[in-house]
């Protein structure tokens, strides 16, 4: 089992290595769902990681329908992604009917040429789910990102084993969305993923004397708190799939 940890700060990158991840998914403002982060969060988590880092190639929240101008920085931030030495880049885009745009997703991977290329959750808004599953055992996508099409994961796992039976080890499926202690191991066992995505999310209190009244954010308690990764939580489900000799 693999198990994936997506970030969006320099201090969950450490946690979440030191807690056992395999692999890295490096976003900005995972409480929207994740967007590109900045060159100097790439360089930094590059720098200091020991572990592979997949960037997420997405210019905005919302939908998964681009214009021209928004193409074009998905390009430029895969192109700064390989520059910086990311080892992979997490892409998805649909068209207006809900299906893989396979045009820009042909744009998207020839710019990510030997990368390790990962499809997003944009598969879990995806009109007919097994369609665009050929459709990317076609490209050069390594793997699917999915809850299912449901809520969270386990929800989904019907579909989940669904599509892994499909994909028939041409594509790897990995759940994500609602991971933790208590149904990863029952998911895994269900739908025979060999990968699990989750943020494994707390936060910790702010360290800094707060001085004043003034708001930053939606309100002063969000303000007051830092969210980064859970080094329990990541370490125990690592630790559901290490064997024990």
């Amino acid at each position: 089992m693999k198990i994936e940890v997506c970030i969006d700060n320099i201090e969950s990158l450490f946690i979440a290595q030191q807690a056992g991840a395999d692999r890295i998914e490096l976003c900005g403002s995972l409480a929207l769902g994740g967007v590109t982060p900045p060159y100097s969060l790439i360089e930094s988590a590059v720098k200091n990681s020991t572990i592979p880092i997949n960037l997420m190639i997405r210019p905005r929240a919302g939908d998964f329908l681009f214009n021209q101008y928004e193409i074009d920085m998905m390009i430029a931030d895969i192109q700064m992604g390989k520059s910086l030495g990311v080892s992979g880049v997490v892409i998805g885009t649909l068209t207006k009917n809900a299906e893989i745009d396979l045009a820009i997703l042909e744009k998207l991977i020839d710019s990510a040429y030997n990368l390790d290329i990962t499809f997003h959750r944009a598969f879990d808004l995806c009109k007919n789910p097994h369609v665009a599953l050929e459709q990317l055992i076609q490209s050069s996508c390594k793997r699917i990102l999915t809850s299912g099409q449901a809520n969270n994961a386990y929800s989904g796992r019907e579909m989940i084993t669904a599509l892994v039976k499909q994909a028939d080890n041409r594509i790897s499926i990995m759940a994500g969305a609602g991971i933790n202690i208590k149904n990863a191991q029952s998911l895994a066992v269900a739908t025979n993923v060999q990968e699990l995505h989750l943020s494994g999310t707390t936060y910790r209190k702010s360290l800094m004397k707060w001085q004043s009244n003034a708001v930053m954010g939606k309100n002063q308690h969000q303000d007051q708190q830092i969210n980064i990764t859970d080094f329990n939580k990541i370490q125990q489900i690592v630790q559901l799939f290490t064997p024990h000799f």
